[in-house]
């Protein structure tokens, strides 16, 4: 094993720090001197294998050439063919959607199209207690009765039975969703994790699947001699659900997400606009707005509330329906924290005495809602470096989330405990999945998957690994460069924004900004500060050591941010780890 960077064996939250591998380093050193970019910038496209030929293109990724053949996904042209024909016999057309936003925007994408093109559609969600996860029999019956087409988005690929109940009625599917060897009685299946599918697409969410949909069904309307409604205009919605759905952020998705960043930054979406004002988003959008300020709240309907709100708000044409949507959404949110908060105490001490060491990570418990355990599985992942299920308990069934860390597949052993019985039902992607288990079988179903992802190598995870990039200065920290590491993103799943260590600080200044966080300002000697803000400091040991530096000085990691206040934009460190520095 290679030394520590800095020397930092045990920083303050009990982790190892460790530099890229020296051919990284070197990559990035070669890369810089090529290229006249910055080192750290170099260092960013040196971790991505990006090569100095390679670099401009990386650093502006345009669709037109990332964008794949929609038809390279099996069922794909008889998809759009199918939709196409529905239009011109006015047939009747429903969209059967999950809950998150991942199913929401995919929802949102064909509703808003169809509109476009003067059709409608019904909206059906199911209600994430009394129905559960993807279509059910009773519901696709109901809807084959009123209508010709059903188009299942970001679920569909496990129904056989739900589907085959759809009598009277074609059923698409697009998804994303690991499937089975049997595919369900569809008239399509789209989806890049079939099995039958050579696997190139598996990074797309569901939105990206119904995106290529759409760009198929303009290339045949066009081909007809028909021009189709603007598909650039709804990468917003794309963006949106790419991150929210934690999709690696690599191939095109990094460029459906820069380009449906800007899009959104027009606000021409009014039910993002109302989102981003009761957010209280006074800055052009970014991935992190995505993924923790608009995605939780576009959630919580589908978690404690109306499932179909987050959809509804994101297809809205109308001002005042779309600022009531997002205000309730929002109280929602607020709600849905509480509850998380609850949940997440009980469940981090369970699992806590079971061992944060072991291949699995997972706590179950009595009453807990089952619209936060995926929230709370990940910050227990994020707590063990381990794959995390957590499992909410009632009348004797459990029903459960997943969430994963990178290399180990959560979604196929979780689908094989269910063929072997273990689990009633269970599903998702190397990522996120879910299940549900009878209460008498729980014990021995963690087990068994506890072993199936120790054979993944789950339990050799450096959970006390903190990987950085390299060294900066406050001086070096400037707004432009971090405008150049910010090219290099969006940053997020497959795509960890880079780290940053700033070495033998001396902390000018130091206050608690609430219950938990705190803010710094902090300088090499004699040099400029840089501030710094620790989200959540005080609730482990950064907070109070930081605080109370008694004029020691420390390493500081984390990950740089433009701040902007009343028009002004200045760096700061994103704190996330510290080492006292040996003098």
């Amino acid at each position: 094993m290679s030394g520590s960077f800095l020397g930092v064996e045990r920083s303050l939250t009990g982790r190892r720090w460790v530099g890229p591998p020296v051919e990284t380093a070197r990559a990035a050193e070669a890369l810089a001197q090529q290229s006249g970019l910055p080192d750290a910038v170099a260092q960013v496209l040196a971790r991505r294998g990006v090569t100095a030929s390679e670099a401009d293109a990386f650093l502006a990724p345009a669709l037109r050439d990332l964008l794949p053949d929609p038809r390279s996904l099996k069922d794909m042209q008889s998809a759009a063919t199918r939709i196409l024909a529905a239009l011109r016999a006015r047939e009747k057309i429903a969209i059967f959607a999950d809950y998150d936003v991942d199913g929401g925007a995919s929802a949102a994408l064909l509703i808003v199209w169809l509109r476009q093109v003067g059709q409608s559609a019904t909206l059906y969600i199911p209600d994430r207690i009394d129905e559960g996860y993807g279509p059910n029999d009773a519901a696709m019956a109901d809807l084959a009765n009123t209508h010709d087409l059903i188009i299942c988005v970001d679920c569909g690929t496990l129904s056989h039975g739900p589907i085959a109940a759809a009598e009277g009625a074609d059923v698409l599917v697009l998804d994303h969703h690991l499937g089975a060897e049997t595919l369900p009685p569809a008239y399509a299946v789209v989806n890049p994790n079939r099995q039958d599918e050579s696997g190139d697409l598996a990074h797309l969410c569901a939105a990206g699947v119904v995106f290529l949909l759409l760009v198929e069904m303009g290339r045949q309307l066009r081909a007809a001699g028909q021009t189709g409604p603007d598909l650039m205009s709804l990468l917003d919605l794309v963006a949106l659900a790419t991150v929210a759905d934690v999709a690696p952020l690599v191939g095109v998705n990094r460029a459906f997400v820069r380009q449906g960043l800007r899009v959104m930054a027009r606000r021409d979406r009014v039910g993002l606009a109302a989102l981003a004002d009761v957010a209280r988003m006074d800055t052009a959008p970014t991935a992190y707005h995505l993924g923790f300020l608009l995605g939780p709240r576009v959630n919580a309907g589908g978690r404690i509330g109306a499932a179909d709100l987050g959809a509804r708000l994101l297809a809205a044409d109308d001002p005042h329906e779309a600022e009531a949507l997002a205000e309730r959404l929002d109280q929602l949110n607020t709600e849905r924290r509480e509850i998380e908060a609850s949940v997440r105490a009980a469940a981090l001490d369970q699992a806590e005495s079971r061992g944060l060491d072991a291949p699995l990570v997972w706590a179950a418990g009595p009453g807990w809602h089952p619209g936060v355990v995926g929230i709370v599985a990940s910050r227990l992942k994020d707590a063990s470096g381990r794959p995390s299920i957590v499992i909410g308990l009632e009348n004797r069934i459990g029903k459960g989330s997943g969430r994963s860390i990178s290399g180990i597949d959560l979604g196929q052993p979780i689908q094989r405990l269910a063929r072997e019985g273990l689990l009633l039902k269970g599903g998702g992607h190397k990522m996120a999945a879910g299940l549900t288990v009878a209460e008498d079988k729980l014990d021995a179903a963690m087990a068994r998957l506890g072993e199936l992802l120790a054979k993944q190598g789950a339990h050799l995870a450096g959970a006390a690994d903190l990987k950085l990039d390299g060294l900066l200065m406050p001086a070096a920290a400037t707004v432009e460069l971090t405008e150049m590491i910010e090219q290099a993103g969006p940053f997020g799943a497959g795509a960890p924004a880079p780290r940053y260590v700033f070495a033998d600080m001396a902390i000018r200044f130091a206050k608690r900004l609430g219950e938990s966080h705190l803010k710094i300002s902090f300088a090499a000697p004699g040099g400029p500060t840089l501030d710094g803000i620790c989200f959540g400091a005080f609730d482990g040991p950064l907070g109070p050591a930081l605080e109370a530096h008694g004029g020691a000085h420390f390493h500081l990691a984390g990950r740089l941010d433009i701040n902007t206040w009343q028009g002004r934009q200045s760096v700061q460190l994103r704190l996330e780890d510290a080492a006292p520095a040996e003098r």
